[in-house]
């Protein structure tokens, strides 16, 4: 009988044994599984984010060159304010001939 027993016993443990080391090695497939699932729900939400953070991204460059160009544009337009007083000097002078010829004309 004590043999019987023993044998009875090992088989319980072997028995143990084959179930604790089936679950050792599906544990991971069952993560990995849950994963898939996972990635498989999230990724098309996940892409059409990040389809729109591109578009966005594009629409901002766009509007950042825009700002810049704008920026440089006024940058040199009050650089140019010499060349506007200048011109209008020379302007003033060519009225102030134009008159005096005009003047000198009337005299004789």
């Amino acid at each position: 009988m004590e043999e019987a027993e023993m044998q009875l016993k090992g088989k319980k443990v072997t028995d143990k044994f084959t179930e604790s080391v089936y679950v050792l090695a599906n544990e991971p497939s069952v993560a990995l599984y849950r994963l898939q699932e996972h990635v498989r729900r999230s990724l098309p939400d996940l892409a059409q984010h990040k389809s729109d953070m591109q578009s966005w991204e594009e629409q901002s460059q766009g509007a950042i060159y825009t700002v810049e160009y704008a920026c440089s544009a006024v940058k040199n337009l009050m650089d140019s304010s010499v060349y506007f007083r200048s011109i209008e000097g020379l302007l003033k002078q060519a009225i102030s001939i134009k008159d005096q010829m005009n003047s000198s004309q009337g005299r004789r």
